[in-house]
C-alpha cells in the first residue's frame, strides 16, 4: 500500500527518448502453455467515480489465458504507449530512485500474444489487484507464469488510484491516460484509505460480474472490441481465486470475505486493518481479520525488508489467530516490498545500466538476486493455487 517518497512536484524527463534508451526485459514464464492476452474496457453505470467528477466508474483489465495457437498473433507490450509515456513523470514520485530518463518503457514486451484464440477448456480464474498507486501492468510476470501453467488470470487497474491507466477512448471529464490522484501514503489519511479499499473491492466484484457475462456469451467490453475466440469457454467461474500486492493484498483478502464466489486468496504484504483515526489508537480490523476466513484458504506472504512490519504484525497475527487452520504465513528473506512486482526483474537491470543505485534497488526489492527471488515468489503463488484451485 505504501507510496514511498510521495511528493507534490512532478518528475521531469528532461529530454525526449533517444535510440540509446534502455529496453527492459521481463522473465519468461516456465509453464507448458503458450499465452494469449486481451484487454477489457469495463464501465459500471451503477457507480460514480470516487476520485473525479465522472458519472460512471470505468475499469481496465487484462486477461491472460492458455492459447490454442499463437501463430500470426503479435506479442503484446507490457504497457500501452500512452501509459509508458507518462510513467517517468509519475512513478519516480512513489518509487525512490526510479530513473526519470534513459528507459524506453514502451519497448518492453511480454510473452503473451494479443487476441490469440483461447483453448476451449474451462480453467480456474485468478484475479489480481496491484499495490496502491501501481498499475496492473507491473504484475505481468506473475500473471504470465500462472497463465502458462493453465490459469486464466485477470489483472485489474483501479483508475484514479493506479499511477497511469490508458483507456481505448476519451470521455468528458478525463484524459485518455488517467493519472493517480495520490501524493503520498493513503494510510496517513483514514478516510482516504477507506475510499481506496472500498473502491477496489467494488471494482473487483464488478469485474467478476462482467466475467460472468463473458462466460455466458456476452461481450462486456464497453468499446465493443472483439474478444479472442473461445475466451468465453475458457472461464470456470466455479473456481475463482484472487491475489494482490500491498493495497491489492488488503483488497484480495477482504473481497474473499465479502464475496462467496472467491474460494482462495493471497495477500502479498497488505495491511488487514484500517489506519488509526488518532495518534496512539489502534486501527479497526477489517472483517476478514476480525472474524476469519470461513474455511476458505488465505496465504499471507511478506518480506523481511518491509519497513512497517510492526504495523503489519497486529492485523496479520489477528488473522492467523482467527483462522489457524485456513490461514498460512510465509516470509521472504533479503527481500523488500516490491519484490512481488515486475520491479523484481526490472530494478536489477536498471542498476546494471547505471540508472538506479544499489541502495535504491535494495529499498525497492531487496538484495536477493532475481534468479532466486523471481522463481521463489512464483513458486509460493503457484503452489498455493495449485493446491486449492488445481487446473485439473
Amino acid at each position: 500500500m505504501l507510496l514511498a517518497g510521495g511528493g507534490v512536484a512532478r518528475a521531469q524527463t528532461g529530454k525526449p527518448r533517444s535510440a540509446k534508451d534502455l529496453t527492459l526485459r521481463l522473465p519468461a514464464p516456465t509453464g507448458p502453455y503458450r499465452i494469449g492476452v486481451t484487454t477489457l474496457f469495463l464501465v459500471d453505470h451503477a457507480r460514480r467515480d470516487p476520485w473525479e467528477a465522472l458519472p460512471v466508474r470505468e475499469v481496465m483489465a487484462t486477461v491472460f489465458y492458455p492459447a490454442r495457437t499463437v501463430s500470426g498473433y503479435p506479442v503484446a507490450p507490457q504497457m500501452t504507449r500512452g501509459a509508458a509515456e507518462r510513467l517517468p513523470f509519475i512513478d519516480p514520485l512513489f518509487h525512490e530512485g526510479l530513473p526519470v530518463k534513459g528507459v524506453n518503457w514502451a519497448a518492453t514486451r511480454t510473452h503473451a500474444h494479443t487476441g490469440a484464440p483461447a483453448q476451449a477448456v474451462r480453467r480456474p480464474v485468478l484475479l489480481y489487484s496491484p499495490g496502491g498507486g501501481d498499475p496492473r501492468t507491473l504484475g505481468t510476470g506473475i500473471a504470465e507464469e500462472l497463465a502458462g501453467r493453465g490459469y486464466v488470470v485477470v489483472t485489474v487497474d483501479h483508475p484514479g488510484d493506479g499511477s497511469e491507466v490508458e483507456f481505448p477512448r476519451v470521455r468528458a471529464g478525463r484524459k485518455r491516460v488517467r493519472e493517480t490522484v495520490f501524493r503520498g501514503d493513503p494510510r496517513t489519511d483514514p478516510a482516504l484509505f477507506r475510499t481506496v479499499i472500498d473502491t477496489r473491492i467494488a471494482d473487483i466484484r464488478f469485474v467478476l460480474d462482467q466475467l460472468e457475462a463473458l462466460a455466458a456469451g456476452q461481450n462486456p467490453d464497453a468499446a465493443g472490441r472483439p474478444l479472442p475466440q473461445h475466451l468465453d469457454r475458457a472461464l470456470d467461474l466455479r473456481r475463482v481465486g484472487i491475489y494482490g500486492h500491498s493495497a491489492g493484498g488488503t483488497t484480495a483478502a477482504e473481497t474473499m470475505y465479502e464475496d462467496r464466489r472467491i474460494h482462495a486468496a493471497i495477500n502479498l504484504e497488505g495491511f488487514l486493518d484500517h489506519p488509526p483515526e488518532s495518534p496512539g489508537q489502534e486501527g479497526r480490523l477489517f472483517p476478514i481479520a476480525q472474524y476469519g476466513t470461513d474455511h476458505r484458504p488465505l496465504l499471507l506472504l511478506g518480506t523481511d525488508g518491509f519497513p512497517h512490519q510492526k504495523e503489519l504484525e497486529r492485523s496479520w497475527s489477528a488473522m492467523l489467530a482467527r483462522s489457524p487452520g485456513c490461514t498460512s504465513r510465509r516470509e521472504l528473506d533479503h527481500a523488500a516490498h516490491w519484490v512481488f512486482t515486475d520491479y523484481a526483474a526490472l530494478a536489477p537491470q536498471l542498476q546494471a545500466a547505471g540508472l538506479m543505485t544499489a541502495d535504491n534497488r535494495i529499498k525497492l526489492i531487496g538484495a536477493l538476486d532475481p534468479a532466486v527471488s523471481i522463481p521463489l515468489v512464483r513458486h509460493h503463488v503457484h503452489a498455493f493455487f495449485a493446491r486449492h484451485l488445481p487446473v485439473c
